[in-house]
Protein backbone atom coordinates (compact mmCIF):
# COMPACT_ATOMS: atom_id res chain seq x y z
CA UNK A 1 0.00 0.00 0.00
CA UNK A 2 1.01 3.60 -0.35
CA UNK A 3 0.03 6.38 1.54
CA UNK A 4 0.00 9.83 0.81
CA UNK A 5 -0.56 12.02 4.12
CA UNK A 6 -3.08 14.93 3.66
CA UNK A 7 -5.66 13.60 1.58
CA UNK A 8 -8.24 16.13 1.69
CA UNK A 9 -11.68 16.13 4.04
CA UNK A 10 -14.03 14.34 1.92
CA UNK A 11 -17.60 14.23 1.54
CA UNK A 12 -17.35 10.98 -1.15
CA UNK A 13 -14.93 8.10 -0.77
CA UNK A 14 -13.93 6.39 -4.20
CA UNK A 15 -11.58 3.86 -4.98
CA UNK A 16 -10.04 3.22 -9.02
CA UNK A 17 -9.91 -0.59 -9.46
CA UNK A 18 -7.91 -0.40 -12.89
CA UNK A 19 -6.06 2.94 -14.24
CA UNK A 20 -5.29 1.79 -17.89
CA UNK A 21 -6.73 4.12 -20.97
CA UNK A 22 -10.20 4.25 -19.90
CA UNK A 23 -10.02 3.59 -16.21
CA UNK A 24 -7.94 7.03 -17.07
CA UNK A 25 -10.57 8.48 -18.77
CA UNK A 26 -13.19 7.80 -16.05
CA UNK A 27 -11.01 8.94 -13.09
CA UNK A 28 -10.00 12.61 -15.11
CA UNK A 29 -14.18 12.86 -15.83
CA UNK A 30 -14.80 11.34 -12.20
CA UNK A 31 -12.38 14.80 -10.91
CA UNK A 32 -13.65 17.53 -12.99
CA UNK A 33 -17.17 16.56 -12.20
CA UNK A 34 -16.88 16.73 -8.73
CA UNK A 35 -14.42 19.47 -8.28
CA UNK A 36 -17.14 22.00 -10.96
CA UNK A 37 -19.52 21.18 -8.11
CA UNK A 38 -17.57 21.72 -5.00
CA UNK A 39 -17.75 18.11 -3.93
CA UNK A 40 -15.11 17.13 -1.82
CA UNK A 41 -13.75 13.55 -1.93
CA UNK A 42 -11.11 10.75 -1.43
CA UNK A 43 -9.80 8.63 -4.60
CA UNK A 44 -7.97 5.69 -3.78
CA UNK A 45 -6.94 3.39 -6.26
CA UNK A 46 -6.24 -0.80 -6.22
CA UNK A 47 -3.71 -1.49 -8.62
CA UNK A 48 -1.87 -4.62 -10.29
CA UNK A 49 0.68 -6.40 -8.53
CA UNK A 50 2.41 -6.21 -11.80
CA UNK A 51 2.61 -2.22 -11.32
CA UNK A 52 6.15 -1.41 -10.48
CA UNK A 53 5.35 -0.17 -6.44
CA UNK A 54 7.70 2.38 -6.50
CA UNK A 55 5.87 4.16 -9.20
CA UNK A 56 4.45 7.99 -8.38
CA UNK A 57 0.89 7.79 -7.78
CA UNK A 58 -1.14 10.34 -9.40
CA UNK A 59 -1.16 13.02 -7.19
CA UNK A 60 -4.66 13.54 -6.60
CA UNK A 61 -4.73 9.62 -5.63
CA UNK A 62 -4.88 9.52 -1.96
CA UNK A 63 -3.70 5.82 -1.27
CA UNK A 64 -2.70 3.10 -3.64
CA UNK A 65 -3.49 -0.74 -2.95
CA UNK A 66 -2.05 -3.68 -4.03
CA UNK A 67 -4.26 -5.90 -2.21
CA UNK A 68 -7.54 -6.63 -1.68
CA UNK A 69 -7.24 -7.35 1.91
CA UNK A 70 -5.66 -4.15 2.52
CA UNK A 71 -8.73 -2.01 1.50
CA UNK A 72 -10.97 -0.17 3.44
CA UNK A 73 -14.79 -1.37 3.55
CA UNK A 74 -16.70 1.99 3.36
CA UNK A 75 -16.53 3.41 0.44
CA UNK A 76 -19.41 5.16 -1.79
CA UNK A 77 -17.63 3.79 -5.16
CA UNK A 78 -15.58 1.69 -6.61
CA UNK A 79 -14.85 2.16 -10.18
CA UNK A 80 -14.19 -1.18 -11.71
CA UNK A 81 -12.11 -0.25 -15.36
CA UNK A 82 -10.04 -3.14 -15.39
CA UNK A 83 -9.71 -5.55 -18.32
CA UNK A 84 -12.97 -7.38 -19.05
CA UNK A 85 -11.50 -11.05 -17.76
CA UNK A 86 -11.26 -9.63 -14.22
CA UNK A 87 -14.69 -8.43 -13.53
CA UNK A 88 -15.95 -11.39 -12.20
CA UNK A 89 -13.42 -11.85 -10.09
CA UNK A 90 -12.70 -8.31 -8.49
CA UNK A 91 -16.86 -7.73 -8.27
CA UNK A 92 -16.57 -11.01 -5.70
CA UNK A 93 -14.11 -9.28 -4.19
CA UNK A 94 -15.24 -5.91 -3.45
CA UNK A 95 -18.80 -5.88 -3.76
CA UNK A 96 -18.56 -5.78 -0.13
CA UNK A 97 -16.39 -2.83 0.63
CA UNK A 98 -18.50 -0.19 -1.17
CA UNK A 99 -22.32 0.91 -1.43
CA UNK A 100 -21.96 1.66 -5.11
CA UNK A 101 -20.16 0.55 -8.31
CA UNK A 102 -19.35 1.85 -11.53
CA UNK A 103 -18.49 -0.90 -14.01
CA UNK A 104 -16.80 -0.53 -17.71
CA UNK A 105 -18.76 -2.29 -20.65
CA UNK A 106 -18.93 -5.25 -21.09
CA UNK A 107 -19.50 -6.50 -17.81
CA UNK A 108 -17.93 -10.10 -18.24
CA UNK A 109 -16.00 -11.42 -20.80
CA UNK A 110 -18.19 -14.56 -20.94
CA UNK A 111 -22.08 -15.38 -20.16
CA UNK A 112 -21.60 -18.52 -18.19
CA UNK A 113 -20.84 -16.41 -14.73
CA UNK A 114 -23.54 -16.84 -12.00
CA UNK A 115 -24.37 -13.34 -11.48
CA UNK A 116 -26.53 -14.54 -8.56
CA UNK A 117 -23.35 -15.58 -6.65
CA UNK A 118 -22.52 -12.07 -6.31
CA UNK A 119 -23.30 -10.05 -2.85
CA UNK A 120 -24.95 -7.43 -4.31
CA UNK A 121 -26.44 -4.89 -1.72
CA UNK A 122 -29.94 -4.31 -1.49
CA UNK A 123 -29.91 -0.58 -2.12
CA UNK A 124 -26.53 -0.49 -3.66
CA UNK A 125 -26.48 1.28 -7.71
CA UNK A 126 -24.72 -0.67 -9.97
CA UNK A 127 -24.08 0.78 -13.56
CA UNK A 128 -23.00 -0.87 -16.38
CA UNK A 129 -20.88 1.99 -18.75
CA UNK A 130 -23.23 2.00 -21.53
CA UNK A 131 -24.31 5.72 -22.14
CA UNK A 132 -25.74 5.58 -25.55
CA UNK A 133 -29.27 5.51 -24.50
CA UNK A 134 -28.94 8.32 -22.01
CA UNK A 135 -28.50 10.69 -24.80
CA UNK A 136 -31.16 13.42 -25.50
CA UNK A 137 -31.30 11.68 -28.84
CA UNK A 138 -32.14 8.59 -27.76
CA UNK A 139 -35.37 9.72 -25.21
CA UNK A 140 -36.56 11.36 -28.85
CA UNK A 141 -36.18 8.79 -30.82
CA UNK A 142 -38.44 6.60 -28.70
CA UNK A 143 -41.09 9.02 -27.49
CA UNK A 144 -41.89 11.24 -30.68
CA UNK A 145 -40.96 8.42 -33.44
CA UNK A 146 -41.20 4.66 -32.01
CA UNK A 147 -44.25 5.35 -29.71
CA UNK A 148 -45.90 7.51 -32.43
CA UNK A 149 -45.13 5.85 -35.96
CA UNK A 150 -45.24 2.56 -37.51
CA UNK A 151 -41.96 1.18 -38.05
CA UNK A 152 -41.31 -1.54 -39.98
CA UNK A 153 -37.05 -2.14 -40.21
CA UNK A 154 -34.40 -0.59 -38.46
CA UNK A 155 -30.78 -0.83 -39.14
CA UNK A 156 -27.72 -0.04 -36.74
CA UNK A 157 -24.40 0.46 -38.01
CA UNK A 158 -21.38 0.67 -35.74
CA UNK A 159 -18.21 1.20 -38.16
CA UNK A 160 -14.18 1.75 -36.91
CA UNK A 161 -11.02 1.20 -37.39
CA UNK A 162 -9.51 -0.41 -34.55
CA UNK A 163 -5.60 0.60 -35.47
CA UNK A 164 -7.04 4.21 -35.04
CA UNK A 165 -8.81 4.05 -31.32
CA UNK A 166 -5.74 4.61 -29.23
CA UNK A 167 -3.28 6.88 -30.72
CA UNK A 168 -0.15 5.76 -29.73
CA UNK A 169 -0.70 2.59 -29.03
CA UNK A 170 0.18 -0.47 -31.01
CA UNK A 171 -3.67 -1.98 -31.90
CA UNK A 172 -2.33 -5.25 -31.60
CA UNK A 173 -1.38 -4.97 -28.36
CA UNK A 174 -4.76 -3.57 -26.47
CA UNK A 175 -7.48 -6.05 -24.82
CA UNK A 176 -9.63 -5.33 -27.89
CA UNK A 177 -7.40 -7.20 -30.05
CA UNK A 178 -7.50 -10.03 -27.85
CA UNK A 179 -10.01 -12.96 -27.21
CA UNK A 180 -8.57 -14.23 -24.31
CA UNK A 181 -8.64 -11.01 -22.33
CA UNK A 182 -12.51 -10.39 -23.15
CA UNK A 183 -12.12 -7.92 -26.21
CA UNK A 184 -13.30 -8.76 -29.58
CA UNK A 185 -16.17 -6.19 -31.40
CA UNK A 186 -18.94 -8.53 -30.16
CA UNK A 187 -18.53 -7.81 -26.80
CA UNK A 188 -16.44 -4.28 -27.34
CA UNK A 189 -19.83 -2.51 -28.97
CA UNK A 190 -22.53 -3.33 -26.74
CA UNK A 191 -24.09 0.08 -26.80
CA UNK A 192 -25.88 -0.93 -29.76
CA UNK A 193 -27.71 -3.35 -28.46
CA UNK A 194 -28.57 -1.42 -24.86
CA UNK A 195 -29.82 1.12 -26.50
CA UNK A 196 -31.91 -1.03 -29.57
CA UNK A 197 -33.41 -2.92 -26.25
CA UNK A 198 -34.07 0.58 -24.96
CA UNK A 199 -35.63 1.75 -28.63
CA UNK A 200 -37.57 -1.14 -29.09
CA UNK A 201 -37.51 -4.42 -26.43
CA UNK A 202 -36.24 -7.68 -26.74
CA UNK A 203 -36.63 -9.29 -30.16
CA UNK A 204 -38.48 -12.86 -30.66
CA UNK A 205 -35.72 -13.98 -32.70
CA UNK A 206 -32.25 -13.20 -33.25
CA UNK A 207 -29.61 -14.55 -35.81
CA UNK A 208 -26.10 -13.56 -35.15
CA UNK A 209 -22.89 -14.12 -36.68
CA UNK A 210 -19.42 -13.24 -36.06
CA UNK A 211 -15.59 -13.69 -37.01
CA UNK A 212 -11.87 -12.82 -37.64
CA UNK A 213 -12.39 -12.14 -41.68
CA UNK A 214 -9.99 -9.44 -41.88
CA UNK A 215 -6.11 -9.07 -42.50
CA UNK A 216 -6.18 -7.60 -39.01
CA UNK A 217 -3.11 -8.90 -36.54
CA UNK A 218 -5.50 -9.91 -33.44
CA UNK A 219 -7.39 -12.96 -32.43
CA UNK A 220 -10.46 -11.63 -31.73
CA UNK A 221 -13.60 -11.27 -33.65
CA UNK A 222 -13.55 -8.33 -35.89
CA UNK A 223 -17.22 -8.18 -37.57
CA UNK A 224 -20.20 -8.96 -35.79
CA UNK A 225 -23.69 -9.09 -37.67
CA UNK A 226 -26.87 -9.76 -36.21
CA UNK A 227 -30.30 -10.36 -37.63
CA UNK A 228 -33.29 -9.71 -35.35
CA UNK A 229 -37.04 -10.11 -35.47
CA UNK A 230 -39.91 -8.48 -33.66
CA UNK A 231 -44.02 -9.08 -33.65
CA UNK A 232 -44.03 -6.16 -36.53
CA UNK A 233 -40.47 -4.98 -37.56
CA UNK A 234 -36.96 -6.16 -38.48
CA UNK A 235 -33.13 -5.19 -37.37
CA UNK A 236 -30.43 -5.39 -38.30
CA UNK A 237 -27.03 -4.84 -36.27
CA UNK A 238 -23.66 -4.47 -37.96
CA UNK A 239 -20.75 -4.34 -35.97
CA UNK A 240 -16.98 -3.99 -36.82
CA UNK A 241 -13.75 -2.59 -36.60
CA UNK A 242 -12.19 -2.77 -40.02
CA UNK A 243 -14.57 0.49 -41.40
CA UNK A 244 -11.87 3.04 -42.63
CA UNK A 245 -14.86 5.73 -41.71
CA UNK A 246 -16.03 6.12 -38.96
CA UNK A 247 -20.00 5.66 -37.91
CA UNK A 248 -22.46 5.24 -35.91
CA UNK A 249 -25.78 5.59 -37.23
CA UNK A 250 -29.52 4.07 -36.37
CA UNK A 251 -31.62 4.38 -39.52
CA UNK A 252 -35.35 4.03 -38.68
CA UNK A 253 -37.52 2.84 -41.99
CA UNK A 254 -41.47 3.79 -41.93
CA UNK A 255 -43.91 2.80 -44.81
CA UNK A 256 -43.57 6.53 -45.88
CA UNK A 257 -40.32 7.75 -44.83
CA UNK A 258 -36.23 6.89 -43.46
CA UNK A 259 -35.13 8.68 -40.70
CA UNK A 260 -31.20 9.12 -39.77
CA UNK A 261 -29.85 9.06 -36.53
CA UNK A 262 -26.14 10.42 -36.58
CA UNK A 263 -24.72 8.90 -33.21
Amino acid sequence: MIDRSGCREKNLKICMVGLGSIGKRHFGNLVKVLEERNIMYQVDALRSSQKKKNEEPNPVICQQYYCVEDMPDDYDIIFITNPTIFHYDTLQKTLNKTKHMFIEKPLFDDDNYDIDLLNWGKNGIYYVACPLRHKEIMKYVKEEIIQREEIVSARIISTSYLPMWRKGQDYRKVYSAKKSMGGGVTRDLIHEWDYAVYLFGNPEKVFHFSGHVSDLEIDSDDISIYMAKYSSMFLEIHLDYVGQKTERTLQIFMNDRRIDIDL
